[in-house]
């Protein structure tokens, strides 16, 4: 009896003993709250990328979002502040715009003070994006305002030797981003550049058609000074200035209806993004006819417009003033991919 209960004691004081099985299931246990912790805790890399890794890259006007988005391809999360026919001079930014900047891994915007409102939101924004003025790349026309002041011309994409300039500026600008996607950048960059060096080599050929007399614009507001140097057709005077937020006076109609009398200018033509009224004033006191198809300045034009992209933008104003101006327009091909 006294032997049975030594050996009770001895074995309850016995330590058990686990499976492997059991302390396999007691360590995932332990283990799987800190796994969801970690996996929940985003690290310094995936803070600064979009949900699917991507660079979040923010382009203000529509030129710039289309160039972008035809060098960054898929590999890039796109947001473009500026809608079609939205007119960059005068854009007020609305909340969203701020959200976005701040958001943002890499902000492209043109530079000039072309889009002013955006530009002073972007210098205020808490966000730590790369900044780069694409249309800076490009050396500015200097235009003077008046009373001795001179500013530099914003338009630059109105060359198409321009646009590749600031195409290689995105390009760059995207892999240092993203470097590994750098290849793909490249080529992208490639591909546009060699259709911008026949779209140039094109708007050339169809200018040349115009009678030389003939060739001559004049225009709402003086956003064609890159055009008209690039392709030999000067602007011959206009109703505003570069920025759309100057006002004209009566004055100024009248000066440009007789410099419009003096040009012997066959047309004189109005813009998408800028209201017609004053410049058809100038053409009915003038006696000229105002073309029948506006001019893309500011803005490309909405999906599905035959301006609904730079190349088909700058496309559509030479078509435009080649048809108005007494030229003969034949459409624009790229090699390979048809017709424009």
């Amino acid at each position: 009896m006294e032997e049975n209960l030594k050996k009770k004691k001895r074995n309850k004081r016995k330590p058990k003993i686990l499976s492997f099985a059991h302390l396999t299931w007691l360590g995932l246990g332990l283990l799987l709250p800190f796994a969801l912790f970690s996996c929940n805790q985003p690290s310094s890399e995936s803070t600064n990328r979009a949900a699917d890794g991507k660079p979040d890259v923010v382009a203000t006007s529509t030129i710039i979002e289309d160039l972008t988005e035809r060098v960054g391809g898929e590999e890039i999360q796109l947001k473009g502040i500026l809608k079609p026919g939205t007119d960059p001079h005068v854009y007020e930014p609305v909340p969203q715009d701020s959200q976005a900047l701040e958001k943002a891994n890499l902000i492209l915007y043109n530079g000039y003070n072309l889009e002013p409102g955006l530009i002073k939101l972007m210098n205020a924004s808490g966000g730590k994006a790369r900044k780069v003025a694409v249309g800076e790349v490009v050396k500015s026309l200097q235009l003077d305002k008046g009373k001795g002041e001179v500013v530099p011309d914003p338009h630059v994409w109105g060359d198409a030797d321009n646009a590749i300039q600031m195409v290689n500026a995105i390009r760059d600008a995207l892999i240092e981003v993203s470097p590994e996607d750098k290849e793909k950048f490249t080529q992208n960059a490639e591909l546009l550049t060699a259709e911008l060096k026949q779209l140039d080599s094109w708007i050339t050929q169809q200018i040349k058609t115009i009678p030389e007399n003939k060739r001559k614009l004049i225009t709402t507001h003086d956003a064609f000074q890159y055009y008209g140097r690039g392709y030999g057709i000067p602007v011959a005077g206009t109703l505003i200035g570069i920025s759309t937020e100057e006002q004209p006076s009566a004055q100024t109609v009248r000066k440009l209806v007789e410099s419009v009398k003096v040009a012997g200018v066959s047309a004189i033509f109005a813009e998408t993004t800028i209201n017609p009224a004053l410049i058809t004033t100038v053409a009915q006191e003038s006696g000229i006819k105002l073309a029948p198809r506006q001019l893309y300045s500011d803005s490309i034009g909405a999906d599905g417009s035959d301006a609904d992209s730079y190349i088909n933008m700058m496309v559509a104003n030479t078509r435009t003033i080649v048809e108005a101006l007494g030229g003969r327009y034949t459409p624009f091909e790229v090699s390979g991919r048809g017709k424009k």
